[in-house]
């Protein structure tokens, strides 16, 4: 951690009040998902998202007594804003849209950015490796580890989603371990449809998610992996349980942690001192 951003730490003022209600969220979702989880399951890791909330929540949250690491971010400059703002030891993931030409810095400027969930084109993964390999050239600390990635695939077949279609996935992936040396595919990830989370709520599996597990397997068995080798990123807010059922090693809840959020453009990077908490 540099000198500035501890500095920029001390300044955040973290509200007592507001940080008694995360912790109480938080600490309410950690609980469902070990109850949703099998007891020989894998372990389940919880990204809070925190898009369009102030880096004082998310300061919040990684201090004790949680000492929460993972948070997701949908804006790229929102994210580059926080990440020099809090502690380097939080690790970032990248869950919003991605365009080509902005995967370059996104993947320099960055270097706590844990992970990218939204891969879809070889192209965006060509442009992540070279930003990454150029982030290693500056510090030399970070060679050797490189930035993990999820190929997102779009299961439910809508227009308006990302992702790559199903068929695609393999090749993908593949192109992602073959030539891609700085990047780790970490695994395969999915938004489902509304309708299908609702479904599950009424005690139907989602399909979404058995589609994404099919396709995992596939791309284990196409690419000669171990199983285990990749994870599954799946289940938010509405439907992170029925997720965990279907055997998700990763959910991104937002909402139901950090509340209702802002319009983007009320949205504030930081409370200052003395202002008000939501």
């Amino acid at each position: 951690m540099t000198d500035t951003k501890d500095q920029h730490s001390a300044e955040m003022r973290v509200d007592p009040a507001r940080a008694k209600t995360l912790s109480s969220s938080i600490s309410s979702i950690l609980s469902r998902i070990e109850s949703a989880k099998p007891s020989s399951g894998p372990p389940v890791r919880l990204v809070a998202v925190s898009k369009l909330k102030p880096a004082n929540d998310i300061l919040a949250l990684h201090s004790a007594p949680h000492n929460h690491l993972h948070f997701g971010e949908n804006y790229q400059q929102e994210l580059l804003q926080k990440s020099l703002l809090l502690p380097r030891e939080i690790r970032w993931h990248f869950i919003g849209a991605l365009q080509t030409n902005k995967c370059k810095p996104l993947a320099e400027q960055i270097p706590n950015l844990w992970c990218v969930e939204s891969v879809d084109t070889g192209k965006k993964a060509d442009q992540l490796e070279k930003g990454r390999a150029a982030l290693c050239e500056k510090e030399k600390d970070h060679e050797g580890m490189p930035l993990r990635v999820f190929v997102q695939v779009n299961t439910s077949g809508e227009e308006e989603k990302s992702g790559v279609e199903p068929e695609g996935a393999p090749d993908l992936c593949r192109h992602v371990r073959e030539q891609c040396p700085h990047l780790k595919l970490q695994g395969v990830m999915t938004i489902g449809a509304i309708a299908r989370s609702k479904e599950a709520k009424e005690g139907m599996e989602n399909e979404d998610f058995m589609r994404l597990r099919e396709i995992r397997d596939q791309v284990v068995k196409e690419l000669g992996l171990q199983e285990g080798d990749l994870e599954l990123s799946m289940g938010m807010s509405e439907d992170f349980e029925s997720a965990i059922l279907c055997g998700s090693n990763e959910v991104r809840v937002g909402s139901t942690i950090f509340g209702e959020r802002p319009a983007k453009g009320d949205a504030k990077i930081k409370e200052t001192v003395g202002e008000g908490k939501e």
